[in-house]
């Protein structure tokens, strides 16, 4: 008895943890942002298209694709056909959106 309690107990912390961390990746993603460099094919209005690798963070495989930039962005000299180091930051709304965007060094 006192094992199978162990054991429940022991399980639910590795439950816990994990769902800590699935938490930090996607809800962290909000606050914190992820970050990952891509190609900046083209910028007109507040629309990036871009080419990334994969984001393991979200769950991302790499792509090409339009993002909005957030209202107040900062975005750094960044010119169409550049490397570019991109923050993204989840929305209200559950999608993803470009809240800096910067030349990669």
């Amino acid at each position: 008895m006192r094992n199978s309690i162990l054991t429940m107990t022991f399980v639910a912390l590795l439950v816990a943890n994990a769902s800590a961390e699935e938490d930090h990746s996607i809800h962290g993603a909000k606050h914190d942002g992820v970050q990952t460099e891509a190609i900046i094919n083209s910028i007109v209005g507040n629309t990036v298209n871009l080419s990334h690798g994969p984001i393991p963070e979200i769950g991302w495989p790499a792509m090409t694709m339009d993002l909005q930039l957030i209202e107040g962005a900062e975005v750094g000299g960044v010119e169409e056909s550049q490397g570019a180091l991109i923050t993204l930051e989840k929305g209200e709304d559950g999608m993803y959106a470009i809240r800096s965007l910067k030349p990669a060094e």
